[in-house]
């Protein structure tokens, strides 16, 4: 099998092959640091964690890079609003934005370059393109000329005599041509700035991404990846800047996810301040919240409903309770692991693994993917069932199912949930407490432990616990 991607670049499925065996370089288009990650930007944040993911599963080294616009103009706005710094702004956002992060069970990025840390990068990357003709300055702005780039718009396959044409209103008269773009914005009295060749001011949006590429994984990538609103204009300038300069693409594979559709109005109303990633976490597990994200394939359009979140929440919760329930019949008898599964479990480990691989790498189509998941969920509990099942073949159901959940992480171990340690100390008092016939103390427990969202169960085995 070989993976396949589709390439937005050449419309159709492509074998992916990287620059360099066994390495990718990856770069994914961040957030504008100004407020909270709506759950629309959770897709692409999810879709390309899952991406990564693979790719090492495969065993690639993955350098991927997601940058963080820390200085703009809605920035500046909200700076203003706040009464504090551009800078507060971007730090307050951004530690919420990495929180958000773990809520939903994502990987950090191998780097997170911020705008104002590559200032330099930029200036000499604009001053790069006005010494090969392709930018002018007019008024202390600089910008881009598109008509210079003879390929402008073969990503979006946007036609530049069509653009021209749809231009009704000349809303900026120091540009050549009104589809030229910015890459150097002369600062306003009072707004926060940098100095530069063409005056005092800051980067366009285009311009950041196209100098953190060159600077930090260079001249062509292996994929660059968004939402497919980055296509135009963001994702076609950034070619038209780079590809001047190289005379290389800017990325061998482009990737792009479809849009998140809001369809349930009682969804927004229940949270009541408009989907945002912070409040539905507080309702839904990262498992639930990426299942949703994860059982539509990437390039195709997601309604987002409340219906569509409680079902995800019950498919997540049965792949989460047979893992446990795996996990706790092998803790009662650990002997035995090192040895072969019985070839029954084997074989059929092998089918549910082959058949997940052969959906990934179809363009990771993760809906089947799952689909392959839910046959191991099946497969564990008639193994559970049986009471003369060996350890060796819940060893080997839990490998295979560690193998399928590294990459989609539908029961990701959260740094905010409790640690295991605290409940078996604390169901380890309850035992005593009843034991002493101290019911009250035993009850304060178990409320104690519901509060923490530990479930306790009852089995044949003794008394074991899970996570609501």
């Amino acid at each position: 099998m070989s993976l396949q991607i589709y390439n937005t670049m050449a419309r159709a499925k492509e074998v992916f092959v990287p620059q360099e065996p066994g390495k990718v370089k990856m770069y994914v288009c961040g957030p504008t640091v100004y407020g909270y990650m709506h759950i629309g930007n959770a897709r692409p944040v999810i879709v390309f964690d899952m991406v990564r993911n693979y790719l090492e599963a495969l065993g690639n080294e993955v350098s991927y890079l997601t940058n963080f616009t820390d200085v703009d103009d809605k920035m500046i706005r909200k700076a203003e609003e706040m009464n504090i710094t551009v800078a507060e702004v971007a730090e307050m956002f951004i530690a919420a934005y990495q929180e958000d992060l773990i809520g939903l069970g994502v990987k950090p990025a191998t780097m997170n370059p911020r705008v104002t840390e590559s200032m330099d990068k930029i200036i000499e990357f604009i001053k790069e393109l006005e010494e090969k003709g392709y930018a002018y300055e007019n008024g202390g702005d600089v910008y881009y000329r598109t008509g210079k780039f003879a390929d402008y718009g073969k990503l979006s396959r946007q036609n530049l005599e069509e653009l021209r044409f749809g231009i009704r209103v000349e809303v900026d008269s120091r540009k050549e041509n009104q589809e030229d773009f910015v890459l150097w914005k002369a600062a306003k009295p009072g707004e926060v700035h940098w100095a530069s060749p063409w005056g005092e001011g800051r980067p366009g949006w285009h311009i950041e991404c196209s100098a953190m590429v060159r600077e930090y994984l260079g001249k062509t990538i292996d994929i660059h990846g968004g939402g497919e609103d980055l296509k135009f204009p963001h994702h076609e300038c950034e070619c038209a800047q780079t590809e001047a300069l190289t005379g290389a693409p800017l990325s061998n594979y482009w990737m792009h996810n479809a849009f998140l559709n809001i369809g349930d109005e009682k969804m927004s109303k229940s949270l009541g301040n408009g989907l945002l990633v912070k409040d539905i976490r507080a309702r839904f597990k990262a498992g639930t919240i990426r299942y949703f994200m994860l059982s539509s394939h990437y390039r195709n359009q997601l309604n987002f409903t409340e219906e569509a979140l409680l079902s995800a929440e019950k498919s997540a919760e049965r792949i989460a309770l047979a893992e446990s329930n795996v996990k706790h019949r092998l803790e009662l008898n650990p002997e035995g692991t090192g040895e072969a599964a019985s070839s029954a479990v084997a074989e059929r480990l092998t089918a549910i693994l082959s058949n997940f691989h052969a959906r990934m790498q179809d363009d990771f189509n993760t809906p089947d993917a799952i689909t392959a998941v839910f046959d191991w969920v099946s497969l564990a509990n008639q193994t559970l069932a049986k009471t003369d099942a060996s350890s060796a073949d819940f060893a080997a159901l839990l490998n295979t199912f560690a193998e399928m959940n590294a990459v989609l992480r539908l029961t990701p171990e959260l740094e905010a949930e409790v640690a295991s340690e605290e409940v078996e100390r604390l169901i380890a008092e309850r035992a005593e407490a009843r034991k002493n016939k101290n019911w009250s103390r035993s009850d304060e427990i178990r409320d104690e432990l519901n509060s923490l969202g530990i479930l306790l169960e009852d089995t044949p085995q003794g008394m074991r616990w899970r996570r609501k």
